[in-house]
């Protein structure tokens, strides 16, 4: 099979691998659109590597057991390698399992995992059905385009009562904006770039700020009447972000937590005179795959929009380097091209 490889500084394209072999609960699944996510900020550096990409939908065309799929099944790639024997995976909470990763070794494959292929093994179980009607770039949208942000606003309890500040404007919070106005929030963006300043504003926000404006938080009290905001959603991975959804957010608001943030220098009174709640979250419980799937259909349009480009995965150097510039919303390979 024909898999990404990066070669060193701005150099990447297509090696062969052997093709996966369907093992225990591990199925193989052939590739028909690869989401891609932040795989692109190593593509300036001069690491090299052949393992690329957590998110996928395509066809089971192998298994080695009876199990929650058979051949021929569409099906979304969950991402994560989770135990599935922990109180985490046996409530749905898989992308929390403290063991994530170590289950690999039971594949006796190498390479094998990684999405930016024609081909992927997966646990069975991870493996979500996509119902008739979805496309598979549609479906792929269930891994990290909407599904981040997805759990955060059920965490949340989002509703259209709810004013929500979502911060950093790349895939995961324009994925956010939409699962935000689906719940029929009035959101505000968080966003400096340009390109998607304006595609949060097509997705459904309905005011965009900068945060590189020095009165950010006075314009974003003014855009509340002084309230603050209800819910926030930090997406941007930037420790003044984290800050500034603190500052805003109304007392006994909601404010989670998905950018991959480090150390965070905060003013803890902030949180606790108003009694703030802090979310962390990953992904959503298996348990809400179905109420993700009814989304999905329902919001087809904003997708076509949310998705900017589709590159055959030959042109992978072409749709790092697209991805480097941020002009772009979420960008999808296809594997047989």
């Amino acid at each position: 099979m024909k898999v990404v490889a990066k070669f060193g500084h701005e150099s990447a394209g297509l090696i062969d691998k052997p093709d996966p072999v369907a093992k225990g609960e591990f199925a193989v699944v052939k590739i028909h659109s690869v989401p891609m996510c932040t795989e692109y900020k190593g593509f300036t550096s001069e690491h090299k590597g052949d393992s690329f990409g957590h998110e996928a939908a395509g066809e089971v065309v192998e298994i080695a057991q009876e199990g929650t799929v058979k051949v021929g099944d569409r099906v979304v790639v969950m991402p994560h390698f989770p135990c599935g024997k922990c109180h985490l995976c046996l409530t749905g909470e898989y992308a929390h399992c403290p063991d994530d990763n170590k289950i690999l070794h039971a594949t006796e494959q190498t390479g094998v995992t990684a999405t930016f292929a024609q081909y992927v093994l997966k646990q069975d179980w991870l493996l979500v059905p996509i119902p008739d009607g979805i496309s598979y770039h549609h479906a792929g949208m269930a891994c990290c385009g909407l599904g981040s942000t997805s759990n955060a606003m059920r965490l949340m309890n989002v509703n259209a009562f709810d004013t929500v500040l979502i911060t950093g404007m790349g895939p995961i919070g324009l994925g956010g904006v939409i699962n935000a106005v689906y719940r029929g929030a009035r959101v505000i963006a968080v966003e400096s770039h340009p390109y998607r300043a304006d595609l949060a504003k097509k997705l459904g926000a309905a005011e965009v700020v900068n945060p590189q404006d020095e009165d950010v938080a006075d314009q974003i009290q003014d855009l509340t009447d002084g309230k603050g905001v209800d819910k926030g959603v930090e997406c941007s991975a930037a420790s003044a972000a984290v800050r500034l959804l603190i500052e805003v957010t109304r007392p006994k608001g909601h404010i989670a937590l998905i950018g991959g943030i480090g150390e965070v220098e905060i003013q803890g009174s902030g949180i606790i005179n108003k009694g703030l709640v802090l979310h962390g979250t990953r992904h959503y419980n298996l348990a809400d795959t179905p109420a993700m799937m009814r989304m999905i259909t329902q919001v087809k349009d904003q997708l076509d929009t949310f998705i900017t480009h589709s590159f055959p995965m030959r042109e992978i150097q072409e749709a790092w380097a697209l991805q480097c510039t941020h002009d772009c919303g979420k960008v999808v390979l296809d594997p047989w091209k």
